[in-house]
């Protein structure tokens, strides 16, 4: 079911891509694996996916872990989940990738308990696009000042925008919004920001997310399939 599912988002990307004029491999695919276990995890490395989302830091590092023991070689980690700052030290350790950094304070501590003996942590900066009031995030306008430190930091390498909009009733309200994000990411790279991620987009909205210039969409329950989430104290 795994490689078959990872086939079908390949295609819608390639599809979206189309229909914006872009070129498929202008847009990765980040396979969501929270609550899946390692073995769902390495059905999809088994099919070529090499890049993958973890949302809880426990969960991620067992699995980064489990998957390191289990053979699978050249995996891309990525936190997409909030990040607190007593939490950062695990994510420093084993993790490639962190898009949800929206305080200085966590960019800090990230960038001092990066191993020195690791690639930088490459990191994106989570705004909150649209003002959902449950969601992370830093304002839009206060996006330059804080990409400007995280740039500034050691051990990290800024790489762009992440948000997580509100879901929207149809693909123009969707794309609005995402377009929102995108005039940041131009705006932020204007200024000389050397950005080249976006990270917006997830199963059900991945169309609008490419057709208003995602380059990384998010997917799980598409790869994996319908989740159930254990009790968590």
């Amino acid at each position: 079911m795994i490689p078959a599912n990872l086939q079908a988002v390949q295609a819608r990307i390639a599809q979206a891509c189309a229909r914006a004029g872009r070129q498929p491999d202008s847009v990765r695919l980040l396979a969501v694996s929270k609550t899946f276990g390692a073995e769902a995890v390495q059905q999809a490395w088994q099919a070529g996916q090499r890049a993958f989302g973890e949302n809880y830091v426990q969960e991620g590092v067992e699995k980064v872990l489990l998957l390191r023991e289990l053979g699978c070689l050249g995996i891309e980690w990525h936190c997409i989940g909030p990040l607190q700052s007593n939490k950062t030290r695990p994510v420093a350790e084993h993790f490639d990738w962190v898009h949800t950094v929206d305080r200085l304070k966590v960019a800090q501590r990230l960038s001092e308990q990066r191993p020195e003996g690791l690639a930088p942590l490459q990191v994106c900066v989570q705004i909150n696009v649209d003002g959902g009031p449950t969601k992370s995030g830093v304002a839009p306008a206060q996006a330059l000042e804080l990409a400007l430190a995280v740039a500034s930091l050691p051990r990290l390498r800024l790489r762009g925008l992440m948000c997580i909009p509100e879901p929207a009733p149809d693909f123009a309200t969707a794309c609005e919004v995402f377009g929102r994000a995108r005039a940041l990411f131009d705006s932020l790279r204007a200024q000389g920001l050397e950005l080249d991620t976006l990270s917006m987009g997830m199963s059900d909205d991945l169309e609008a997310a490419v057709a208003s210039g995602s380059t990384l969409v998010r997917a799980g329950s598409a790869v994996f399939g319908a989740r159930t989430y254990p009790a968590r104290a």
